[in-house]
Formats: C-alpha cells, sequence, structure tokens
C-alpha cells in the first residue's frame, strides 16, 4: 500500500472543511464520539451553529469552551446510545468522525440519533473502512460499506449514501431522518444542550 503512515494527520483539515460544507445548513449539530472535541471546535469556529459534542470520557475535553475566537461550544460526557436529556427532533444534523468502530452499540446510538434529529435531519459518519490503512496500522473492528448502510438503514435512516474517499482511505456516510418514522416522541422537561 503506497499510502503514507501519517495519511490520516495529513487530510485531516481537508475533511474537516468537507463535513463543515456537507452540515453547512444544519443550526444545531451533535458530535457523537467527540474525543477532545476538536471538530465541535472547528465547526463552531466557522458558521453561527450551535455545536456540541458527546464522549463517554470527558478526559480530553478543553477546560474553556469557546474557540479561539471566543464562539461557545458545548462537550458533553454522556453515552452516545442513552442521549435522553436532548429531546426528541431537536438536532439538525448528527455527525460522527473515527468513532463509530470504537461503539459498543452503534445500533443503539444511530437508533438514538434518529430520535434527536429533525425530520429531514442528517446523519453523517466518517470512519476508518475495513481493509484501509487504518486497518494495517491500529487493526481495529473497522465496517465495509455494506456493513454501515444495513446500520443507518436498520436504525431507520433513509436516502443513505456511503462511498469511500481520500484514496479509499475514508468512508463517508450519510443518511436522512424521514419525514415520518416509527419512533413515538418523548416529552422531557430538560432543555437541549
Amino acid at each position: 500500500m503506497d499510502v503514507p503512515k501519517d495519511f490520516y494527520e495529513r487530510v485531516k483539515p481537508g475533511l474537516y472543511a468537507k463535513i463543515g460544507r456537507e452540515l453547512r445548513s444544519a443550526r444545531r449539530i451533535l458530535d457523537l464520539g467527540c474525543g477532545s472535541c476538536e471538530l465541535v471546535q472547528h465547526l463552531a469556529d466557522s458558521s453561527e451553529r450551535e455545536v456540541t459534542g458527546v464522549d463517554i470520557s470527558s478526559e480530553h475535553f478543553p477546560e474553556a469552551q469557546r474557540t479561539d475566537q471566543g464562539v461557545r461550544f458545548g462537550c458533553l460526557q454522556k453515552d452516545a446510545a442513552k442521549l435522553g436529556a436532548i429531546p426528541d427532533r431537536s438536532v439538525d444534523a448528527v455527525v460522527t468522525l473515527w468513532a463509530l468502530h470504537e461503539m459498543a452499540r452503534p445500533e443503539s446510538v444511530l437508533a438514538e440519533s434518529l430520535r434527536v434529529l429533525r425530520p429531514g435531519g442528517e446523519a453523517l459518519v466518517v470512519d476508518f473502512p475495513k481493509d484501509s490503512l487504518a486497518q494495517t496500522l491500529w487493526d481495529e473492528a473497522y465496517r465495509t460499506p455494506e456493513e454501515v448502510r444495513a446500520l443507518l438503514t436498520g436504525a431507520g435512516f433513509a436516502r443513505v449514501r456511503i462511498r469511500l474517499i481520500a484514496r479509499n482511505q475514508v468512508l463517508w456516510a450519510t443518511g436522512i431522518r424521514p419525514r415520518t418514522t416509527g419512533i413515538r416522541p418523548r416529552t422531557t422537561g430538560i432543555r437541549a444542550c
């Protein structure tokens, strides 16, 4: 394979810009599996959006939840499979970057994503595909495009599109929350983050 070992670090700035363009019409965004909230900060800085990161560990969250330009963002320590405090249909877009393969219950995470998304809202999954450079470097449980498609459609997403980008080293998947689903809205007295 003639892909340099630092390939993912090299493509990160362009990937962040591509994610920003993909989610340009979203006003409220959740980043599930956000790690150190780096993508959250980028998205908050590049627009007038409310961006919140969710990660099961807060170990790498920044202390000050403001970008260098002073834009506020949020980082919540929470299991992405249990977003109960976030009301139904309150988010415009959900993104997960390099995290789906890390999630113990991706089906539950995608079901919760569908629940919190407004009708017509978008889920964006960006991950390492099976048999990529990442497989050689870290050998984790990466999925094929077909497996990610099955996860998204199984969760109830419509218009699912999957493609490999960046020399086939990055899996890019999108799905839309249909206008109607079998999900019954829950009412909570808790405001969204």
